[in-house]
């Protein structure tokens, strides 16, 4: 790993650390927060210079440790406890600060080194005590083939802690990294499920419904988006998908909006609540791309899958790649740092990638309460609220004291305010707090040799759930959603997760259910009878609609993404299919896919809004119109097009939303894009073609105030350190794609294609891309040396190989 030059980015500290505030973004709340810098010390440039031990004695036997030309390190051992403790030495090497950020986040403890900024963060994730849920999964982990490998991992990721300087940004923060435990590895894991599953939707919806009435929340936060790009049921499956053989009598039938609503009154949050929770509610965006290709249509006769999870894109990446070689198997593929096992990539028998499924799993109750809050009714009991007082420690500043109150749902959640016309205290279930056993079913799908081996991985394969495809050299193919997905009952009879349930009336039961415990799942949708399909022609999802409502008879979710990359999905991959002969070349073609179909959903009200309009403002307008969907950077009617959309949603908000009861951000009860293009003009003071014309306006003003004359000059990207520190911050590079194309880049959100690869199961290399990065360490040549290839729809060999740099030898005993 080479470096930078030190006096060139002394000076940069410098400048930087003299500027004034640091201001960053990190998976959430911590943008904007870290405003104090440490002084600068000889550990800085230490960090800089220090190069670590070529030997390194393992209680685990040997390993070696060898980075490419890419950074991405390629681990060879014949124990698998040597080979995770080597790969959590380079985790420990390479991002161990963002391991530890990420850590402070989900234990509540990020105000002990950023200050007072931080404490609404701090107090969500105590209350949620995510770090109990880590623990408990550990305990149910700790005893199976997963927990000593996890333990090798942690010993690694403390050698690296110990042997080399610590990285940088510890120095600028003035704190030491505490150990990485194995709890650490579980919560790690939790933080990705809660970001894909986490969604305080069901609140909002049922806010908007006692705010406006059951007919405008209906049509704002519609439950299905009419089209026709479901997941399952399309031409590419088998026969038999998806449709469960058990028992029909106990399966709950197909119910009708109107049938799901109960008799109580909708009740909306307190604005309180609503609006702490809106500040640590995890991303809508969080998505992704995944499709598989069988042996009758592709060119080799071999199947081909491709894989891109849509997530926060930063620096460095929420991904890191490594390369584990063991006697039995050889991987390649991204983890989390601070996770030892492969989540998505390849070994030598086949390839994987994961999307988001979109499943409710998480619900909310009231409770009627006595003894000023301290007892809630459950059924025909009184049963006392957990209760702890924990302390925040607040740097610069007293810490806090916060109580963290659980029911037999799981968290209890307040703002501490509020009166009898708001719900402002909430009990919380979401299968995450409990035991969950996904590490294990990553390691089954790492060690795999076939596809029934996959089957019995994702047994085990509890959170979160996901869209998983799979493609092996055998010529199988596999789709399957993964995950625990609850069946709620109310007095024996099964019921949607779309309201929030009285929980004193233990309305939306989930049996087998036990939060910051071990659970059976005994009242969860059974494995075999979750939407799969096993050997389809071909398969593509996009986060919508996994199977419609009629073909299926389990809720699975109250929500799923707009639809614009998945029906794109289905023309295109059609379209290769009629064809025949798919090659790897294709895919990723398709993987690069810029076009924008929300032009077309939005045709009819840009065509109303032309009447509105004259002079320029029109002729900008007929470019739009006339304008083909491909969102590139040297053209300006994609820049016309995206800031015509957050300008019509934000008319949207101002005339139909209003202030919402004064709640803090009336936008997060806006419609997703597909639902506004489809409103009338009793939603827009002074109607529809008025709002869209004035909104086409308002978007010509912005580009002209910033000065961008193409799409490129604002789709850029802008992948920030999370102290936001030019020399610590990527280049900024033009890119194609926007937020509904399959190439998918969201500028606003800071998020896209957090990974990209494309496996064919045929012999050939598989190609692959990261966002930036795999090395963590600022001074190196590596930090950023694939950003500009990835914003230009490029891509790297995807090798298992063990070749590269000698960065350390791990030997057993005393390493003499």
């Amino acid at each position: 790993m080479t470096e930078r030059s030190v006096d060139t980015t002394r000076r940069a500290l410098l400048g930087a650390v003299a500027g004034g505030a640091a201001a960053g973004g990190f998976l959430g709340p911590v943008r904007g927060y870290l405003s104090a810098f440490a002084p600068l010390s000889g550990g800085v440039w230490d960090a800089a210079s220090d190069d670590p031990p070529l030997r390194i004695a393992s209680d685990h036997g040997d390993a070696t440790l060898r980075y490419d030309g890419a950074a991405v390190p390629r681990i060879e051992a014949d124990g698998e406890a040597a080979i995770y403790f080597a790969a959590g030495y380079a985790h420990g090497a390479d991002r161990l600060f963002q391991m530890d950020l990420q850590r402070r986040q989900m234990r509540g403890q990020l105000s002990a080194v950023v200050g007072e900024a931080t404490l609404d963060s701090d107090r969500f994730h105590v209350r949620m005590d995510f770090a109990a849920a880590a623990d408990a999964t550990w305990d149910l982990v700790r005893d199976t083939e997963a927990g000593p490998l996890v333990e090798a991992y942690c010993e690694g990721v403390n050698r690296a802690r110990e042997d080399l300087p610590t990285p940088v940004e510890f120095e600028l923060l003035d704190y030491e990294p505490a150990p990485w435990t194995p709890a650490d590895v579980m919560l790690a894991e939790k933080q990705i499920a809660w970001t894909l599953t986490g969604s305080f939707r069901t609140l909002r919806r049922e806010t908007l419904r006692a705010e406006l009435g059951a007919d405008a929340a209906e049509t704002i936060m519609p439950r299905r988006l009419d089209h026709d790009a479901a997941i399952l049921g399309h031409a590419g499956a088998t026969d038999d998908w998806a449709r469960p053989d058990g028992d029909a009598s106990r399966l709950p039938p197909a119910t009708s909006d109107a049938e799901n609503e109960t008799d109580r009154a909708a009740v909306g949050t307190d604005p309180g609540l609503d609006g702490w929770l809106a500040g640590v509610e995890p991303p809508a965006w969080a998505g992704s791309n995944s499709w598989a290709v069988g042996v009758d249509h592709t060119d080799s006769g071999d199947p081909i899958m491709a894989n891109d999870p849509h997530l926060s894109l930063m620096a460095p990446p929420v991904w890191y790649e490594q390369v584990l070689r063991h006697p039995d198997y050889q991987v390649r593929g991204v983890t989390f740092p601070g996770v030892p096992f492969v989540i998505i990539g390849e070994n030598d028998r086949g390839a994987w990638g994961f999307t988001n499924a979109g499943c409710d799993v998480i619900d909310f109750y009231e409770y009627e309460t006595r003894a000023d809050g301290a007892e809630y009714r459950y059924g025909d009991r009184w049963r006392s609220f957990e209760t702890e007082t924990r302390s925040i420690e607040v740097a610069g500043a007293p810490d806090r004291d916060v109580e963290v109150k659980k029911s037999v749902h799981g968290a209890v959640l307040s703002a501490g305010a509020g009166g009898d016309e708001f719900r402002d205290e909430l009990g919380v279930a979401w299968t995450g707090l409990s035991a969950t056993n996904a590490t294990n079913g990553i390691l089954g799908i790492t060690r795999s040799r076939d596809a029934e081996d996959i089957d019995e991985a994702l047994r085990e394969f509890d959170e979160p759930t996901q869209c998983f495809v799979y493609a092996g050299r055998d010529g199988s193919v596999r789709y399957r959603v993964t995950g625990r997905v609850p069946i709620r009952r109310t007095d024996g009879e099964l019921v949607p997760g779309t309201r929030v349930f009285d929980g004193s009336a233990r309305e939306g039961e989930w049996a087998g259910y036990t939060p910051y415990g071990e659970s059976s799942w005994e009242g969860f949708i059974p494995f075999d009878e979750m939407p799969h399909d096993d050997d389809p022609h071909y398969v593509g999802t996009a986060n919508q609609r996994v199977v419609d409502d009629a073909d299926y008879p389990y809720y699975l979710a109250e929500d799923y993404s707009e639809p614009f990359r998945g029906i794109r999905l289905w023309e295109r991959l059609d379209t290769l299919v009629e064809r025949g002969d798919v090659t790897p070349a294709d895919l990723r073609d398709l993987q690069r896919d810029v076009h924008d179909g929300r032009l077309e959903h939005y045709r009819s009200v840009l065509e109303e809004a032309r009447s509105e309009l004259s002079g320029d403002a029109r002729d900008d307008l007929d470019a739009v119109l006339e304008w083909d969907g491909e969102a590139e950077r040297g053209a300006r009617a994609p820049l016309l097009f995206v800031h015509f959309l957050d300008a019509y949603e934000g008319r949207f908000v101002a005339d139909a939303l209003g202030d919402l009861d004064g709640r803090r951000d009336a936008s997060a009860y806006a419609p997703n894009r597909w639902a506004l293009a489809t409103l009338g003009d009793e939603w827009f003071d002074g109607g529809r073609a008025s709002a869209a014309a004035d909104a086409f306006e308002k978007a010509r003003e912005r580009i002209e105030a910033e000065g961008w004359e193409t799409y490129g000059d604002y789709n850029r990207t802008a992948i920030d350190h999370p102290f936001d520190q030019s020399w610590l911050n990527y280049p900024r590079y033009p890119t194609d794609g926007s937020a509904a194309t399959l190439f998918n880049v969201r500028v606003e959100a800071g998020a896209g294609s957090s990974w990209r690869q494309v496996c064919p199961m045929d012999g050939t290399t598989s190609r692959c891309i990261l966002p930036g990065g795999n090395d963590g360490n600022v001074y190196s040549d590596d930090y950023d040396s694939q950003l500009r290839r990835w914003a230009n729809g490029e891509y790297k060999p995807m090798d298992r190989a063990m070749r590269g740099d000698l960065a350390a030898r791990f030997v057993g005993g005393d390493g003499e």
